[in-house]
């Protein structure tokens, strides 16, 4: 099989009506940060129990096509002994990999972050690749405050995207660019607006210079809501409007879906968002999905607590979650179906 043959497989099987990604690559300290508040002690068995738990749900493959895993994930293997990405395929549901190696501060950038990672990152693919990986995932994140972003990191970043993106082409893997806009702040809905489009802009102008075929990527961008700490909270038909009136002005009908980060929204906000874009304009070029990881696995980790006895009531959890946000990809969800099971 050619590598172009590779990417359009994979896209096939990860881009489906009603379905979206799992987000399973919390680092160590982050998972550990979000065991530690549900009482659950964070070890390298601890970690993956829970993953397992979450990828044997019985029945997620009919509202998951992938799962971005974390590199101690991708080597782990179920009690029975079947590799965790294998594990994942049996639903039918494609392993991908988290690839950066997380923030730095940028040079001459006071409060701007830049994602590293690159050094290397062909030879570690392939190695992913090896592993059963089809599909890898890179961060880049931006700050808004009065004067942030500034041009330095929204250029360094968008071009760190397009390098990996390209990187990831070359030896047959999918990447999801991942600009994220943090809603760390108490910035206004416009001002997340304004910074999206010139992120995004930025963004699809580097793809285009370092000649990525734009068919085979996976955008996983924030939707555009307000800083949490910002007094006026946003309903769902603002942020859809808001969101694909940007999407519109700044990515190219060539990419096939668009997965949504959660980016600190609760389950609930995070579904009915996604929801009212899809209900409010069902003509759009791409494919309105997810690729949530707190929103859909706040309710089962909080559920599981590390007790074997808590585990089918947490993929219940788990996977009527998942199911609501198919509904919501759809454009059918409704907020009333949050209590029926």
């Amino acid at each position: 099989m050619s590598v172009r043959d590779e990417l359009q497989a994979t896209i096939a099987d990860m881009v489906q009506r009603g379905k979206g990604i799992l987000a399973a690559d919390e680092s160590t300290p982050t998972i550990t940060k979000r065991f530690q508040a549900v009482g659950i002690a964070s070890n390298e068995e601890t970690r993956r129990i829970y993953r397992q738990l979450l990828l044997s749900t019985p029945g997620l493959g009919e509202f998951i096509s992938g799962v971005i895993l974390y590199e101690e994930t991708l080597g782990q293997k179920a009690d029975d002994g079947t590799p965790l990405p294998e594990l994942a395929r049996s639903q039918g549901i494609v392993p991908g990999i988290k690839v950066d190696k997380g923030l730095t501060g940028l040079a001459n950038a006071p409060g701007e972050k830049v994602t590293q990672g690159l050094d290397g990152l062909a030879e570690r693919l392939a190695g992913y690749k090896a592993q059963g990986a089809r599909f890898a995932k890179w961060r880049a994140v931006y700050a808004v405050g009065p004067d942030l972003p500034g041009r330095l990191a929204v250029q360094t970043n968008a071009e760190v995207l397009a390098r990996y993106a390209a990187i990831c082409h070359e030896v047959g893997i999918v990447p999801i660019v991942e600009p994220e806009v943090l809603i760390d702040g108490d910035h206004g809905i416009e001002q997340s607006e304004t910074v999206t489009e010139a992120v995004q802009d930025e963004v699809f102008l580097a793809l285009k210079r370092h000649r990525v075929q734009l068919e085979y990527i996976i955008l996983k961008p924030s939707m555009v809501i307000p800083g949490k700490a910002h007094p006026v909270k946003a309903d769902p038909v603002e942020v859809a409007e808001r969101t694909v009136r940007i999407l519109r002005r700044t990515v190219p009908a060539a990419v096939s879906s668009i997965n949504f980060l959660s980016g600190g929204q609760t389950p609930q906000e995070a579904t009915a968002r996604l929801n009212a874009m899809n209900a409010g304009y069902p003509h759009l070029p791409w494919l309105l999905s997810f690729s949530y990881a707190r929103a859909l696995q706040e309710p089962p980790m909080a559920l599981w607590k590390g007790e074997a006895t808590n585990a089918a009531a947490a993929q219940a959890a788990f996977l009527h979650r998942a199911k609501l946000n198919s509904l919501a990809q759809k454009g059918t969800y409704d907020v009333g179906m949050e209590q029926a099971r």
